[in-house]
């Protein structure tokens, strides 16, 4: 059975590492300071990520644990929902060591240490953020043995955490430019960075009911986002979130 938590092994990083990774960070920094949201920025000054080098889990962890409490805890790969809750309960985020090749910098099935890290970790000296990602994992530990119920969180997780989109100046429930982008499966990708703004995807409100019915793919852009107004209101929805879920449930043993 493979092992759930390792350690970096930070000494073993090659030279293609370093390079696959400076030429990705520097692609997305100069693709994200129009896009991505402030919050995210700042974060990456906290956190002072660099091209040059790539991060070490420790010295992450150590500026962290001074902003939220949260830290890394590394892991081979995808790890079970049982764990990934726990993990986010307990404050840890879970991210991969390892790096795509060369030959995988536009397209990767399985995320690597690039979207693990750098597109999640500057969020995670938000705090609001943090809130909602424990929030998150409270009600999916209340409801674990549920393929449904776990299904129906992934789908808040996903359109949320990985692809969402906040309107940073948005006032009423009404989208007004600029929109930027806080899903950490647009800020590692340079393709879905410059679709997800573009005319072309429709946008919405953040809508829990809305998105409980919206299954996610996995394959391509995102056919849809939906649009935040602030970390602290995305906190605050996990009530509603929680009792729109429960009413699934009931529905789905009636029917």
């Amino acid at each position: 059975m493979e092992q759930i938590f390792i350690q970096q092994e930070y000494e073993k990083y090659s030279e293609e590492d370093l390079v696959v990774w400076s030429i990705l960070f520097e692609r997305q920094m100069k693709n994200l300071p129009d896009k991505a949201t402030t919050e995210f920025l700042k974060g990456m000054e906290k956190v002072e990520f660099k091209k040059e080098k790539i991060p070490n889990f420790d010295e992450v962890n150590k500026k962290l644990r001074q902003l939220t409490g949260w830290e890394l805890q590394a892991v081979p790969g995808i790890v079970p929902d049982k764990i990934f809750f726990e993990l986010l309960y307990t404050k840890k985020f879970p991210a991969t060591t390892w790096l795509r090749k060369m030959s995988q910098l536009d397209y990767l099935e399985e995320p690597d240490m690039f979207h693990d890290v750098f597109a999640h970790v500057p969020l995670l000296s938000n705090q609001p953020f943090c809130d909602f990602l424990q929030g998150l994992s409270i009600i999916a530990l209340k409801h674990i043995d549920n393929d449904w119920a776990i299904e129906l969180v992934s789908r808040i997780y996903w359109f949320t955490v990985e692809f969402g989109l906040i309107n940073e100046e948005g006032k009423g429930g009404k989208i007004l430019n600029p929109l930027r982008i806080y899903g950490a499966g647009i800020l590692s990708s340079n393709g879905e960075t410059d679709f997800c703004l573009s005319d072309e995807p429709p946008k919405y409100v953040f809508d829990v009911t809305q998105i409980l019915n919206s299954p996610y793919i996995k394959e391509k852009f995102q056919e849809k986002y939906f649009v935040i107004d602030s970390y602290e209101n995305l906190f605050h929805s996990l009530d509603q979130f929680e009792r729109a879920l429960e009413k699934m449930l009931v529905l789905s043993k009636e029917s």
